[in-house]
């Protein structure tokens, strides 16, 4: 019994030392995104990897998430004959809610598993060390670009999201709630508001430093050689799915409360 008690302190100590040094690697990131210099060139490519990569997995996951969301949506209001009202229930859905939730997650499984396994690669061949030896910051070689590049490209995929998932709701309005998408989409831009686009727009931003900081952190405490980087890209993803899912949450709450609604 006593061992296990101190299995689980020194599980619980291990977490809060990882938690503090996540933090303190998140305060010295912070400090050199705003202080020059900057790697251009890494930016760029770090743009093209997490924008353009990515677009074509968005795309197809919120087109038919939207899809499925309109059809439980058109089933309930059917039931009151209020099938006119599905633009407004998408916006809120998907604008505020869905878009920014589920194209962070996407984004977190696929770059983030790239930037911890890459990293991680990178410290497993010394690769990092080599950085230092010649000078070179880490932090601002391969952490910067990458939160730079999230910070602008999370945003922009979202509003992607948003849009290709209202278009799969007017299909499913048109063909199977019978409703004309002039109607759909009348509903949808009166609905588009100021206060429900800053909620979807707010989330992305946090999601991309989330993401950036966890899987660079991941990748630069990795050890154990290959079989360290798999286990790294694992915690990776679940760490940032479920920060994810809890920031939502928490802004969500903090937004709703600053808006007075």
């Amino acid at each position: 019994m006593f061992k296990a008690l101190n299995g689980f302190e020194s599980r619980i100590k291990e977490q809060l030392l990882g938690l503090q040094d996540l933090t303190l690697f998140s305060v010295r990131i912070l400090g050199l995104s705003v202080s020059g210099p900057f790697y251009v060139h890494d930016l760029y490519e770090q743009l093209h990897f997490m924008g353009v990569g990515s677009l074509h997995l968005v795309v197809l996951s919120t087109f038919f998430a939207g899809q499925g969301m309109a059809i439980q949506f058109v089933r309930e209001l059917r039931s009151m004959g209020t099938e006119m009202y599905l633009g407004k229930l998408m916006v809120v859905a998907i604008v505020r809610a869905l878009g920014p939730t589920l194209t962070g997650i996407v984004v977190a499984s696929r770059t983030g598993a790239g930037i911890t396994a890459e990293i991680g690669s990178m410290k497993s061949a010394n690769q990092i060390d080599a950085l230092i030896a010649f000078g070179t910051d880490p932090g601002r070689k391969l952490v910067v670009p990458r939160l730079l590049a999230l910070l602008v490209m999370l945003p922009c995929l979202t509003l992607i999201a948003d849009m290709v998932s209202l278009f799969g709701g007017s299909l499913v309005s048109v063909y199977q709630a019978h409703v004309s998408a002039i109607s759909y989409w009348s509903m949808v831009r009166a609905y588009l508001t100021p206060e429900n686009i800053t909620v979807g727009m707010v989330k992305p931003v946090a999601y991309a430093f989330i993401i950036s900081i966890v899987s660079c952190w991941k990748g630069f405490t990795t050890e154990g050689g290959t079989r360290g980087v798999g286990r790294s890209t694992t915690e990776t993803v679940v760490i940032c799915v479920v920060s994810i899912l809890i920031t939502d949450f928490v802004l969500t709450r903090v937004i709703f409360t600053w808006l007075g609604w």
